[in-house]
């Protein structure tokens, strides 16, 4: 049996960390199917209007296919 896996992109946002923005991108991800790994692709941040700083993670997420 060959084994397969759907990839996805998806980008995870918070004010409070890189990580809960990870968090945030799988949590979201894992509703819809089952999540076998993920890469981080790009970290980055902006400043918002009210000067708050928002992490931006982007991570490819693996999904085996059956």
């Amino acid at each position: 049996m060959t084994k397969s896996y759907e990839i996805i992109e998806r980008t995870g946002v918070s004010t409070e960390s890189v990580e809960e923005a990870i968090k945030q991108a799988l949590n979201e991800a894992k509703q819809e199917k089952p999540i076998a790994w993920f890469e981080t692709v790009e970290i980055r941040g902006r400043i918002t209007q009210d000067e708050k700083v928002e992490f931006q993670v982007t991570l490819k997420i693996g999904r085996k296919l059956n």
